[in-house]
């Protein structure tokens, strides 16, 4: 069977992450969000998979090429142009562009498809999902979720008659405002005969665009709600949410990588760490090649990538640190996000430690740490309050 997963965003709401890792390759514990996916995909028969792409699109083209160790096959469709460098510039046009484009290139999709946004985790019943949606003898069906009611406002909200058909949409309403608790998740099954409601060559989004086309026809199109897992990861917050519930056995279907040395601090290969003279209480995970020295203080729930240098001192408490990341003694890391040079609050507002004169407190692993003299280091500590970010 043949499915699509959208992963031509630039994943503003990301930032910084997405400056260079496109959202469908944001690692759960080390692992892509779109891994997590096509595997979900396989479970359920769908592979045959057509990636739209864009935005840093060889990222997502090396890493799972063919599909072939993935156990399915996938193939791509680049949105964008060359540059006169030889540059790739992503020009995304829209999700319902990016399927048509495919359908214009050879009709790909001939049967019940599915589509799925690249951005979420979700352990759906894919299979249940289709044959409802093939009794219905919809066009179109959105796998929606009910929320609770103080969260609509986050949300698309989709909103039905009895019968489960779509009559309208909502865009994040007010809760007074809100006519139903169901959102939609972004995910998707249609047949191809939707394709008569697509234009061709135009930037055309499913949400906003072809989704009220249908209604506005009267077309068979229904959304059904289910209960799953489904973990949105489009902004900020939400990564950091899903990083939590990661390591706090919140979020059933990812695993923690790495090897369990004691209750709920886990570790990759060959870390650094006199066990005796740090404080670790978990839930904590440590990547590979990771060196905490002695009287660093790691605080859970917390995530440290691979390579990475934690120095004397240094408290690591409700944070997520990505690789390669160097955090210098002393230093008080509280609910914070650090990715290369940038340092992320749970809001995700960003510091750009080098623009800042924050490299003493956090730089790349891989480059001799900046020398700062007693002036410089009391300056800037007076400049902040606080040694604590």
């Amino acid at each position: 069977m043949k499915a699509m997963i959208l992963a031509a965003g630039k994943g503003t709401r990301v930032r910084p992450i997405t400056y260079t890792t496109p959202k469908p390759m944001i690692p759960i514990l080390q692992k892509p969000v779109m891994e997590f996916l096509v595997e979900l995909l396989r479970q359920h028969g769908f592979d045959q998979i057509m990636v739209n792409v864009s935005h840093l699109a060889e990222e997502i083209e090396n890493y799972f090429r063919d599909g072939q160790r993935f156990g399915v096959q996938i193939a791509y469709s680049f949105e964008g142009k060359i540059d006169d460098q030889g540059k790739l510039i992503g020009e995304a046009i829209g999700s319902a562009g990016g399927m048509r484009r495919i359908q214009d290139f050879s009709p790909f999709f001939d049967d019940t498809f599915v589509v799925l946004c690249g951005d979420a985790l979700i352990d759906l019943d894919l299979t249940a999902a289709v044959k409802w949606h093939k009794s219905k003898g919809s066009i179109a069906t959105i796998i929606s979720k009910s929320v609770p009611l103080e969260e609509v406002s986050s949300y698309g909200v989709v909103v039905t008659d009895e019968d489960n058909r779509v009559k309208a949409f909502q865009e994040k309403p007010s809760v007074e405002e809100a006519l139903s608790t169901n959102i939609n998740t972004g995910i998707y099954i249609f047949e191809p005969e939707v394709f008569k409601y697509v234009p061709s060559g135009v930037e055309y989004d499913i949400g906003s665009q072809l989704f009220p086309k249908l209604v506005e026809i009267g077309a068979p199109f229904y959304a059904i709600p289910m209960d799953f897992e489904w973990v949105d990861i489009g902004k900020v917050p939400d990564y950091w949410r899903a990083i939590r519930g990661v390591l706090l056995g919140e979020i059933k279907n990812v695993q923690i990588p790495g090897h369990e040395v004691a209750p709920g601090i886990y570790t990759g290969l060959n870390v650094a760490i006199n066990w005796d003279k740090v404080d670790i209480t978990g839930p904590v995970y440590i990547g590979g090649m990771t060196r905490i020295e002695d009287g660093a203080k790691i605080v859970g729930p917390a995530m440290i990538g691979p390579n990475c240098w934690i120095c004397s001192g240094a408290t690591v408490d409700n944070s997520v640190i990505f690789e390669w990341s160097r955090l210098g003694a002393g230093v008080r890391l509280v609910d914070k996000l650090v990715f290369g040079r940038y340092c992320v609050d749970k809001t995700g507002a960003a510091i750009d430690v080098q623009a800042a004169a924050l490299d003493w407190l956090i730089t790349d692993a891989r480059q001799t740490p900046p020398e700062t003299t007693p002036l410089e280091r009391q300056a800037i500590e007076e400049l902040l309050g606080t040694n604590v970010i």
